[in-house]
């Protein structure tokens, strides 16, 4: 697959591109007048990226146009909880097939749930296990980032191979689902085997505001939940306008002596105008403070508004 891991390529490259080409092509007036041009946005989030003291891999698309500005845009990023992205849309598509209910509980053993340095509000909830239906893991996974609902989804579908195949049905090939929040618990270094390029993040967020894939009922209720995450709030959202409307998914992983594996986040941003921004941004293997981090993705989030706010 195209890309390498964070970490091991070269300088990153701009990248000016309409969605579905496969190879660099100027944005032309005809797509679009904005308040500035892709090539000073691209710049731009370069420079902010240096900051970040690692790699960055960005990614900016005006989705109703497919107008794309990227940096480091195919190259592999570990993902981190932004795979529990693709395994909600995997769970709605099944429940759109009848094969699964919202409604539908499921037991969740002490076994099952996430080990104590991971986060899982179910877990601190529920020591001894809990029955929950497939909606409120869902908003536990999605809105509140939890592992055990997370693991306890994954394995409703089938495992990361499901995951993973169901993103290819879907046309997305640069996103790989390849182990669970248990095993990345065990194993460090496992983490790194659920990656995404940055590009192909943005082909997820603009199938999932197309609605490929999903019914519009299970569309509008993944939006709904990651409108209403609880996590990253200085992250896409940090330096929008007040009331934004920004429907995301982070991923964050621990620092250990002083590097930062992964943090991330992907969303769709509405504009004034009711266009929309689809954002993805990894900043991985960074020495940075989580502030200057957090701080790298709210400024390229805002560069891109201000780009695309006409």
């Amino acid at each position: 697959m195209a890309g390498k891991l964070a970490g091991c390529a070269r300088r990153p490259a701009i990248l000016l591109c309409v969605a579905a080409a496969a190879l660099p092509v100027r944005v032309s007036a005809a797509t679009g007048r904005h308040a500035c041009a892709p090539t000073d946005l691209g710049a731009r989030i370069e420079d902010v990226a240096r900051e970040a003291h690692g790699p960055v891999g960005a990614a900016v698309m005006l989705v109703e146009s497919g107008e794309t500005v990227s940096s480091s845009g195919d190259r592999r990023f570990p993902m981190q909880s932004v795979y529990k992205l693709p395994i909600a849309m995997a769970v709605l598509h099944r429940v759109d097939r009848g094969t699964l209910s919202l409604g539908q509980t499921v037991g969740i053993r002490p076994e099952d749930l996430a080990a104590a340095q991971q986060h899982s509000p179910i877990r601190d909830a529920h020591p001894g296990g809990a029955e929950l239906t497939v909606r409120e893991l869902l908003r536990y996974m999605v809105s509140e980032s939890d592992g055990t609902a997370c693991d306890v989804l994954l394995d409703l579908v089938g495992g990361p191979r499901r995951v993973t195949q169901r993103l290819r049905d879907i046309g997305i090939t640069g996103i790989v689902v390849a182990t669970s929040e248990k095993e990345m618990g065990r194993e460090p270094r496992a983490q790194f085997r659920n990656w995404a390029t940055p590009l192909s993040a943005l082909a997820l967020l603009k199938s999932l505001h197309e609605g490929r894939g999903l019914a519009p009922a299970s569309r509008s209720l993944l939006l709904e939940l990651m409108a209403r995450a609880s996590t990253g709030p200085r992250r896409i959202k940090g330096l929008l306008p007040a009331n934004t409307p920004v429907a995301h998914k982070t991923g964050s992983s621990s620092t250990i002596d002083g590097r930062t594996v992964a943090t991330n986040d992907v969303g769709l941003v509405t504009l004034p105008d009711g266009r929309h921004l689809a954002v993805a941004v990894f900043v991985s293997d960074s020495t940075a403070d989580e502030a200057t981090r957090d701080g790298v993705i709210a400024r390229i989030a805002r560069a891109a508004w201000d780009c695309f706010s006409n």
